[in-house]
């Protein structure tokens, strides 16, 4: 669990899901505003929120590309800057908890952060309204991506922990995947479903569980150092030992 892994990342944007019914569901239901009911019915409706999360998980993964390239130069350029970065990454995972289950809301102050770029993005999404074809959704999905999210900055803290492009790409990827279910069911679920994934135990057995993973993922990394350092100095005694003798 303390580990940057593909399933672990899906865990985590699965167990944000109740997060993501609240901050993303709506854009759902207007990707049908005005479309013809043949288009907006069984398949026709599938298909449109496949391409619209399909262009959200590409953003994801650019962005979590971008970053861990990023952290790829910090951590090869500043000693024991990737231990750093993996507690930050953990601290960011129990404060995505404390959101979730609504303990503590220090995360809007990121979401602030992120409305400035955003008031600039959002005006192009009104642009896509209302959604004509495939096209259209992909592009209204890949610019959603970059709507101002504690969960999604949380998560790509991880992107820039892992300190490697490739794998920074797929943790994002597998962290949307994670929160796809929850997308791709509004509208098709029943709404007393809906409701329970949103009500308070839920939210608040979704934090507990992600905020175990942040201390797991600042628990091992120190765990192994502190290994690495004391297996590293028993080394060093037995090889000045064998020297006087």
């Amino acid at each position: 669990m303390g580990e940057l892994s593909f399933p672990v990342a899906l865990l985590i944007g699965l167990l944000g899901s109740s997060h993501c019914l609240a901050m993303c569901g709506g854009m759902s239901s207007l990707l049908f505003v005005g479309q013809p009911s043949k288009q907006c019915s069984g398949g026709g409706r599938v298909a449109y929120l496949l391409s619209y999360n399909i262009g959200r998980l590409l953003t994801y993964s650019m962005l979590g590309a971008l970053l861990g390239l990023l952290g790829e130069r910090m951590a090869s350029s500043l000693p024991g800057m990737g231990l750093i970065l993996r507690t930050m990454a953990g601290l960011l995972l129990i404060a995505m908890g404390l959101y979730v289950s609504q303990w503590w809301m220090g995360l809007t102050q990121l979401e602030k952060a992120g409305a400035y770029l955003w008031r600039y993005v959002q005006p192009l999404t009104v642009k896509l309204l209302p959604v004509n074809n495939h096209s259209q959704a992909l592009l209204l999905g890949s610019l959603w991506g970059l709507l101002p999210c504690g969960l999604v900055y949380s998560t790509l803290s991880w992107a820039l922990a892992a300190a490697d492009w490739r794998q920074s790409a797929l943790l994002m990827f597998a962290f949307g995947l994670g929160t796809l279910p929850a997308m791709l069911s509004m509208g098709f679920v029943n709404e007393k479903l809906l409701r329970h994934l949103r009500t308070k135990n839920t939210r608040r057995l979704a934090g507990m569980l992600i905020i175990v993973m942040g201390i797991m993922t600042i628990a091992v990394p120190w765990y192994h150092s502190q290994q690495h350092g004391g297996h590293t100095m028993k080394l060093n005694h037995e090889h000045k030992s064998t020297h006087q003798h």
